[in-house]
C-alpha cells in the first residue's frame, strides 16, 4: 500500500508539501461528500417526481409507487455510500480500484457465510416487492406486530402501530402476512336485546337504520348492511347481528355509525337494551355493616 501524501521518513518531511497534500486530500473528500449529497438529493427528487408526485400521471397506483420509491431510495443510499467510501480509500491510500473491487468480492463471499441473515433480509425485501405482499400505507399484521406500512427498505420494513410505536422488522423475519387493505372488509355489529322485548320489531328498526346508513355511505360500502337476525342466546339477552362489507379501512367507521344510529333509534322507539348497574358504597359505617352481614351469612352456611 502506497500512501502518496505520507512521508516515508519523518526526517525527510517537507512540511509545506505535506500540508498542501493533506489539504488537497481533505478538500477532495469534502467535494466528494458534497457531490454525493447533491446527487442523492437530485435522484431522490426525480424519483419522487416520477413515482410519488400525484400531479403527474403514473402507471402505478399510489401505494405501489410509494413502496417502489422507498426501496429505490434505500438502494441509492447504500450505492452512493459505497461509491464515496471507495473513492475516499483510493485517494487517501492510493488503492487500485480494480484490485479493491476484486478483494471486496472475495471478502464479500467470505462474509456471506457469516452474514446469512443480512443476505436473507435483502432477498426477502425483493420478494416482498415483486410478489406485491403489501405496499406503503396498507394495514397489515405480521407475527405479533400490527400496523400501517410506513416504509419498505432493502433490508427492513417499518410498521407504525395504532399507538404510534414504530416497529422495524428485518425482511427475512417476515414469513406470514395478513393484509387488511386488500379486497372487501367485513363490518359486524352485535346488539343485545332483553328476552321480553319484541325481536321482530327490533329487527325492523335495525333494518331501517341499515337502509339509511347504506344510502349515506355510498361508495364506501361494497355490500349493504343487512340484519342477520338472532345469532346467540345469552344468559339474560338475545344477540342480534348486522353485517356489511366495505372498502378497505372503512369497516370500523361503518360499525361505529351503525351502533350510534341503532342506539338512537331504539331510544326513540322505546326498545330497551341491557342496563347494568353497580353500587359503590363509600360510607365506612354502611360498609362495615355489610361486611359483618356477609360474615354472619358465611357462618350460617353448613
Amino acid at each position: 500500500m502506497n500512501v502518496s501524501w505520507v512521508p516515508k521518513n519523518i526526517r525527510d518531511i517537507n512540511w509545506q508539501n505535506f500540508g498542501l497534500s493533506a489539504l488537497n486530500t481533505v478538500i477532495y473528500i469534502v467535494v466528494i461528500l458534497v457531490v454525493a449529497r447533491l446527487a442523492y438529493g437530485l435522484l431522490i427528487f426525480l424519483l419522487r417526481r416520477m413515482l410519488v408526485d400525484r400531479k403527474v400521471k403514473h402507471l402505478l397506483d399510489e401505494r405501489k409507487a410509494n413502496t417502489i420509491f422507498s426501496l429505490l431510495r434505500s438502494l441509492l443510499f447504500y450505492g452512493i455510500t459505497f461509491t464515496v467510501f471507495l473513492h475516499t480509500l483510493k485517494r487517501v491510500f492510493n488503492f487500485d480500484t480494480g484490485t479493491l473491487l476484486a478483494s471486496a468480492s472475495v471478502l464479500g463471499v467470505a462474509l456471506g457465510f457469516g452474514s446469512q441473515s443480512l443476505v436473507k433480509d435483502i432477498i426477502g425485501g425483493f420478494f416482498i416487492l415483486f410478489e406485491d405482499q403489501f405496499s406503503v400505507g396498507e394495514l397489515v399484521k405480521t407475527g405479533e406486530f400490527t400496523g400501517t406500512i410506513e416504509e419498505t427498505g432493502i433490508r427492513t420494513t417499518r410498521i407504525r402501530a395504532w399507538g404510534g410505536e414504530l416497529h422495524i422488522i428485518p425482511n427475512g423475519s417476515i414469513t406470514a402476512v395478513t393484509n387488511f387493505s386488500r379486497g372487501k372488509m367485513l363490518a359486524k355489529v352485535e346488539i343485545q336485546i332483553p328476552y321480553d322485548e319484541d325481536l321482530d320489531r327490533a329487527m325492523g328498526v335495525m333494518s331501517t337504520v341499515c337502509e339509511e346508513v347504506s344510502a349515506e355511505f355510498g361508495e364506501k360500502i361494497v355490500e349493504a348492511p343487512t340484519v342477520q337476525g338472532v345469532t346467540q342466546f345469552g344468559e339474560r339477552n338475545v344477540v342480534l347481528r348486522v353485517i356489511a362489507f366495505t372498502q378497505p379501512g372503512e369497516q370500523w367507521s361503518l360499525e361505529r355509525e351503525l351502533r350510534r344510529r341503532i342506539h338512537s333509534a331504539f331510544l326513540k322507539e322505546g326498545i330497551r337494551t341491557p342496563q347494568f348497574q353497580s353500587v359503590i358504597v363509600t360510607d365506612p359505617l354502611i360498609r362495615s355493616t355489610m361486611d359483618e352481614r356477609d360474615i354472619t351469612i358465611d357462618k350460617s352456611k353448613p
